[in-house]
């Protein structure tokens, strides 16, 4: 791997772009535990904007999050390049596109164009595409995602409302998106080590393959992974490819040691959970919520006939004051369908997004300081809702999962969930820490 110059203390080496809020501090989560300072700036930011000048300033790396994942792909590709200019500007020299660890894109979505894009404007002609998590049950076999013990198309995940995924062979998913040559890093190159799976690489580009999906099974994979392709200008998959990146980057000179990397501020107690993922992870994470602690459905239908669920749930919220509830438009996936049906699913997703959205401001303006958000559009449409400029990396909550804090004055602390992830306890653990956390740093 090539030794690069030093960056200065105060400059970011590796920029992100990530297709969607919860991916964002899913990938920012996974470097902060290897050691890097790491801040998340929500959405692109603009000159102009106080605090923006700010972001990247003594961090190693800057996860800009896109919500851009469920849009046409010409506009992703256009905010993709926009982030990658400004990331860019900050002095970056390294590049990481993050999507889900289920690679969940339909044919004509936007993983291969913006991953092509981002490569010619990069000038490289190379790269990986590798989604492996296998904290989280996420690996790549002979080219098939696999989660925990079945393949991606039997597992329940196949059926995202929004990006469904039926196949497993990712190599001809993502050919089917792509201009370019698709081809497989076997598991039995990454199995021989960093040297043996550059020789590989070495053999598909002389064959005209220009994405690669690499296969990885474990977090030893993508240590070797990290060790042969980190001085790659681009590199694309979930945030399991960026475990092995630090170390690197480390040896290098590009990053020096620090202390704590996931310290954050003290925050106010009080606190929120709103859910607007429908996956079966977060299904269960309600249900039990729901047995011993308050909570309110948001029905979208009656939002579309314009009843007054907002101003329902927020005096649900008063009548609860001094302990945290749940606020959810979480349901079976018939239900899902039959909303649906109804209201077509770009109507029903906003409907539920600005609802909820709506309910974040209000009682943050009442001030509620800590949420536990789950689903990536609703921590979209709920950071948009606040305001939220930009976020400090905190502790891991479980995999993927970080705690997360607003930089400046009156910090407000957001957990932001991928709808698959976190234990049937998650919402209640995360409270749990956090309070730990804040007591830590008061102390």
């Amino acid at each position: 791997m090539s030794t690069a110059t030093s960056h200065p203390a105060s400059r970011p080496v590796l920029g992100c772009i990530a297709d969607d809020f919860t991916g964002a501090t899913d990938l920012a989560n996974m470097l902060v535990r290897a050691g890097m300072r790491t801040v998340q700036a929500i959405g692109i930011p603009h000159d102009g904007h106080a605090g923006d000048e700010a972001i990247g300033a003594d961090a190693d790396a800057i996860v800009v999050a896109l919500k851009s994942r469920t849009i046409p792909a010409a506009d992703a590709v256009q905010q993709s390049l926009a982030a990658l200019r400004w990331l860019q500007a900050q002095g970056c020299s390294r590049f990481f596109f993050k999507y889900c660890s289920t690679f969940d894109s339909t044919d004509d979505g936007n993983i291969g164009p913006v991953a092509e894009a981002l490569m010619a404007a990069l000038g490289t002609d190379f790269t990986l595409a590798c989604p492996a998590f296998p904290e989280n049950g996420r690996t790549i076999f002979r080219g098939h995602l696999f989660v925990g013990d079945v393949l991606l198309n039997a597992s329940g995940m196949e059926h995202h409302p929004l990006t469904p995924m039926r196949d497993p062979n990712l190599v001809p998913v993502l050919a089917r998106q792509s201009q370019g040559k698709v081809g497989l890093l076997r598991y039995d190159a990454v199995m021989g080590g960093a040297q043996a799976a550059r020789d590989q690489a070495q053999r598909l580009r002389a064959d005209g393959v220009k994405l690669a999906i690499a296969d990885a099974i474990s977090n030893d994979d993508l240590i070797v992974l990290g060790e042969a392709f980190a001085d790659l200008p681009l590199l694309t998959g979930g945030s399991g490819l960026a475990l092995g990146l630090p170390a690197q980057y480390r040896r290098a000179g590009l990053i020096t040691e620090h202390g704590n990397a996931a310290q954050l501020p003290a925050v106010a107690e009080s606190a929120i959970v709103l859910s607007g993922s429908c996956s079966r992870a977060t299904n269960a994470q309600v249900a039990h919520w729901r047995v011993s602690r308050p909570a309110f459905q948001i029905d979208p239908l009656a939002l579309a006939e314009g009843q007054p669920v907002v101003v329902d749930a927020l005096d649900f919220v008063q009548r609860h004051a001094g302990q945290p509830v749940l606020i959810y438009a979480t349901s079976a996936p018939e239900q899902v369908a039959h909303v649906q049906k109804a209201l077509g699913v770009e109507r029903a997703g906003k409907l539920v997004e600005e609802a909820l959205g709506r309910i974040a401001r209000t009682v943050h303006a009442d001030g509620v300081r800590r949420f536990v958000i789950a689903g990536g559009e609703t921590s979209g449409a709920v950071v948009q809702a606040l305001n939220v400029r930009a976020l400090r990396i905190g502790p891991q909550i479980d995999p993927g999962v970080p705690w997360t804090a607003t930089i400046g004055d009156d910090p407000v602390a957001l957990a932001l969930k991928s709808g698959n992830f976190g234990t049937v306890d998650f919402f209640e653990k995360a409270l749990v820490q956090l309070t730990q956390a804040t007591e830590e740093a008061a102390a």
